[in-house]
């Protein structure tokens, strides 16, 4: 009986697909895009979040390649693509079926999975994974605790091992550890044509129903020499933004010391950024601090003089202190020690 009704939900499944492939084959279907790379596809057993990266010498890989939605699962699909793994494998996963039921329907389907490499994760932790017997070598996959990593054209035969063990020893947050899985991948050989193009996308592992606040992450370097250190860079950049935001809704909220916190820890990412400077200072002078906040001031004015012109509008909109004798002592950190009264 177990056979017959696991028999029964896979021929279910395999036609549900065969009616989605149909249905959406003018609007979803991309074949034998030359997309070979090497992946990632893995969930945070803690934090729940799930996510994709990828590295290819491939103009824009992440917006083939990489899938996922917030309380769904994540799917890579490469080799000689059928770009619409991706969405109907979301499809199946959202209406309940695990990653590996999802991936065998959709090998049923498919008239080719002999050139597919595929990997799926769904909210669970199952892990799919799939390479063809006609993905060009060397290719390979190996299917982990709650990942999956897979590559195909690689230089050698070390690639995927290489990134197994880098996400398995690598401390720290999702992207870190999918990261460092890709620059193992590139350490060890990677694609044989070389680099260009690299996507991280992660997404919550519950829904909140707000896609805007359900993607955690999504970034894509589409064209770059190096593109994974330029991923890199990206990912340190959107921490400290996230960083920034958090302390614009403290502003919002009136808690003026969390909104310092967050800022310092934005500056502190990205010190080169005058921008995260200046509403540091900012948010010092709201908290009554205006002295401390005249280094910092002194030093973005000294770079670009339009923050002064800044500093004397932002009274009018009551995110500066109506008070001239402060907005005076601002400005007498500016070159010139531009003054000019505040209407």
């Amino acid at each position: 009986m177990k056979i017959t009704r696991t028999f029964s939900l896979l021929v279910f499944i395999a036609l549900l697909a065969n009616h989605a492939f149909a249905q959406d084959a003018k609007t979803l279907r991309k074949t034998s895009r030359p997309v070979h790379t090497y992946s990632i596809v893995a969930r945070d057993p803690e934090s729940g979040q799930m996510g994709v990266a990828v590295q290819s010498h491939w103009f824009s890989v992440g917006s083939i390649v990489t899938w996922a939605e917030a309380g769904v699962g994540a799917v890579a699909t490469q080799s000689l693509v059928d770009v619409t793994y991706g969405p109907l494998g979301l499809d199946l996963m959202r209406a309940g079926r695990t990653a590996e039921q999802a991936l065998e329907a959709l090998k049923v389907a498919d008239q080719h999975p002999e050139i597919r490499q595929v990997a799926m994760i769904d909210t669970e932790g199952n892990v799919a994974a799939h390479t063809g017997k006609k993905c060009i070598p060397d290719a390979g996959h190996i299917v982990g605790d709650n990942f999956s990593v897979q590559a195909n054209l690689m230089l050698n035969d070390k690639v995927w091992p290489a990134m197994k063990e880098a996400y398995e020893s690598t401390p720290g947050d999702l992207a870190d550890k999918m990261l460092a899985s890709l620059e193992a991948a590139q350490s060890a050989g990677g694609d044989i044509r070389g680099k260009q193009s690299a996507a991280i996308l992660i997404v919550r592992g519950e829904s909140t129903g707000k896609p805007w606040e359900d993607r955690v992450m999504e970034l894509r370097i589409e064209d770059h020499p190096n593109p994974i250190q330029e991923l890199k860079r990206l990912v340190r950049l959107h921490r400290a933004y996230e960083h920034m935001n958090k302390g614009d809704l403290a502003i919002e909220r009136n808690d003026v010391e969390a909104a310092l916190e967050e800022y310092g820890a934005a500056e502190a990412l990205f010190p080169e950024n005058l921008e995260m400077k200046f509403w540091h200072a900012v948010s010092l002078v709201n908290a009554g601090r205006t002295e401390e906040s005249l280094s910092l001031f002194k030093e973005i004015f000294a770079k670009d003089e339009n923050w002064v012109t800044l500093v004397q509008r932002l009274p009018k909109v009551d995110i500066l202190p109506k008070d001239e004798s402060i907005i005076k002592k601002i400005l007498s950190v500016a070159p010139g020690n531009r003054k000019k009264a505040v209407k």
